[in-house]
């Protein structure tokens, strides 16, 4: 597994313009499976247990709405960063990736996370 998710990460940082950082976290005990960062002073790890907060919140959310419905992704939007947290449908864990907005595609970007989601969660 860990040959198959640094193969993901470097196809990552290949294609997908704006490339931060990245962490691929369970969502249950907040180990991460993954990560890694272009950027040395970017700690994806302690960034993903941060995100697991905001993760958490939205899915207690939903099930006090009693919302018959999974998150996709959750996107926060910094001045010159684009953060995206993408769900696996079966709320196991995430795909955290950090791109720089000025350069991030997000189409593409969005694209590649539901398929290597898909990948990762069949692997997982």
């Amino acid at each position: 597994m860990s040959d198959y998710l640094k193969q993901f990460g470097e196809d990552l940082k290949k294609n997908v313009p704006g490339y931060i950082a990245v962490a691929v976290t369970e969502i249950k005990s907040g180990i991460s499976y993954y990560s890694n960062s272009a950027v040395a002073s970017f700690d994806p790890e302690l960034a993903s247990a941060f995100n697991l907060e905001v993760v958490k919140a939205k899915l207690n959310a939903i099930s006090a709405l009693g919302l018959n419905e999974t998150i996709d992704d959750i996107m926060i939007n910094l001045s010159s960063q684009i953060h995206i947290i993408d769900v696996a449908d079966n709320n196991e864990y995430f795909i955290y990736l950090a791109v720089d907005s000025t350069k991030a595609n997000l189409g593409m970007t969005k694209a590649l996370l539901n398929k290597y989601k898909k990948e990762i969660t069949k692997k997982l």
